[in-house]
């Protein structure tokens, strides 16, 4: 094996230059770090046998009069220079790679360019033996032809420099170019690429997003804001509507408390009143379920307080049902009573008011009643650890007790009025004859008692300890 590297030092070079590029193409990218050494191993063995060879990359190849031999020689001194260069990036690549992640790419493909630019002057001026200056003087003035015919690709590529110097936003933040929104997923030489939320790709020049408005919904990464906006009546009054609002802003807990979530009337005319609540999220990934959250619950507050949200047409039957029959009628447990049961149901509702931070329902007391909201924020309260927590928030139409109704069990958690709550309270002495008789919604409670306590298991289940890593001085303390 070696008497065959030393009789044809040229093969071998050549044969090393093969094994590079099969290496590099079929080990695993996972393995970048053995690629990386690897191919740095084979660039030092293949200059060993270049310098052994007499082959020096910065003089002129020898044997001019065996041709063969001297282009075979020549083309592998111009095959040191590429090797070199592409070696070179590869490492300032992983290093810029662990440093600066993805976003500086497009830095890295440009200083890969230099350093291959670099390397071929070189090789034209020592392998060669070419006028570097004439070259040079020849390229500027064919640079200067090209850039005027490239100008708007050269315009694309700056401004990519320029994006990824300042960053006004990365890979996978989640922005608006000109009104196009989506999900940044590539940035390159000349375009930005954007997911939009349909699922299709938006190819942005550089040039357009660098003098473009861009607002970035990812920064700050712990703050996201989200609005939603309401019409109502104009006859109805705005403080009303706005204290509705705010049980409503108050009864959703993934809105941020600081800033705090606000509500605004933002115009109003005779079709009508806008108002707006604003709020802030923790994560992009909450804002479509807590927005969706927000209208559901700004409905029932609002039809909690008399306040319909506007429409074409107001049907006058339900205008003239009383509080109690609306709630049965909203309530997806009694929805299903035949309206004669329910006008029986209501005459048997008494309205109980509690202010805030009053105990609705204590946690291990077994219940003798149901309640129903009619207005207001409930907290739901457990205890974890020994600590209490707030399990959830609740609305108007939701109902509380079922535990002691239905399987005569304790309440599992602590009910406290948020805000100034009205509630509806059937005794059990009522309503245990009419669950008997009635047994769907018997089961309709059953069902929401199993979710509630399983819920509240979730909830209320240990958190395992965290394992106290020891330190090496430790390891020694605890061995001396």
């Amino acid at each position: 094996m070696f008497s065959l590297i030393t009789d044809h030092p040229l093969l071998s070079a050549l044969a090393l230059l093969v094994l590079d590029l099969l290496a590099w193409r079929f080990v695993s990218a996972e393995r970048m770090y053995w690629k990386i050494g690897g191919r740095l191993t084979i660039f030092m063995l293949f200059s060993m046998l270049l310098f052994n060879e007499g082959l020096n990359p910065m003089q002129t190849a020898q044997w001019v009069e065996d041709v063969p031999r001297h282009l075979a020689a020549t083309g592998l001194q111009i095959a040191w220079w590429l090797f070199a260069a592409r070696t070179l990036t590869v490492m300032i690549g992983a290093v810029m790679m662990q440093r600066v992640g993805h976003t500086g790419r497009l830095l890295q493909d440009l200083l890969g360019a230099v350093i291959f630019l670099v390397a071929v002057i070189a090789a034209l001026a020592y392998v060669l033996d070419l006028p570097v200056k004439g070259v040079l003087a020849t390229s500027g003035a064919m640079a200067i032809i090209v850039g005027l015919a490239l100008q708007s690709t050269l315009s694309d590529v700056f401004s990519g420099i320029v994006l990824n110097t300042t960053k006004p936003y990365q890979v996978d933040d989640w922005i608006s170019i000109d009104g196009t929104e989506g999900r940044v997923t590539d940035i390159d030489w000349r375009a930005t690429r954007l997911q939009t939320s349909q699922g299709s790709m938006a190819v942005i020049p550089n040039s357009l997003a660098a003098k473009a408005k861009i607002v970035n919904f990812s920064r700050p990464s712990d703050m996201h804001g989200l609005s939603i906006s309401v019409q109502v009546s104009p006859h109805a009054r705005p403080q009303k509507v706005i204290e509705a609002l705010e049980r409503a802003m108050i009864g959703c807990r993934a809105l941020l408390a600081s800033p705090a979530p606000s509500v605004t009337l933002k115009n109003t005319g005779s079709a009508g009143a806008e108002y707006e609540i604003s709020g802030f999220v923790a994560s992009m990934g909450q804002k479509r379920e807590v927005r969706n959250q927000l209208f559901d619950l700004a409905f029932r507050h609002l039809h909690a307080s008399g306040v319909s949200l506007l429409s074409s047409s107001e049907s006058a039957a339900a205008m003239a049902v009383s509080r109690p029959r609306a709630l049965l009628e909203s309530s997806s447990i009694f929805s299903t009573l035949r309206p004669d049961e329910k006008d029986t149901f209501s005459q048997n509702m008494t309205l109980q008011t509690f202010r805030a931070g009053d105990v609705i329902l204590a946690a291990g007391e077994v219940s003798d009643h149901l309640f129903i909201i009619e207005s207001g924020v409930v907290s739901v309260s457990l205890l974890r650890n020994g600590q209490p927590i707030e399990g959830g928030r609740m609305g108007p139409g939701e109902v509380i007790g079922e535990a002691g109704v239905v399987a005569e069990q304790a309440a599992f958690a602590n009910f406290n009025a948020k805000t100034f709550c009205t509630l509806y309270r059937i005794e059990n002495s009522y309503l245990k004859p009419c669950l008997e008789a009635r047994r769907d919604i018997g089961d309709a409670m059953k069902n929401l008692l199993d979710v509630r306590i399983h819920l509240a298991q979730n909830l209320t289940r240990e958190l395992p300890k965290p394992v106290a890593k020891k330190r090496f001085l430790q390891w020694l303390r605890s061995r001396a």
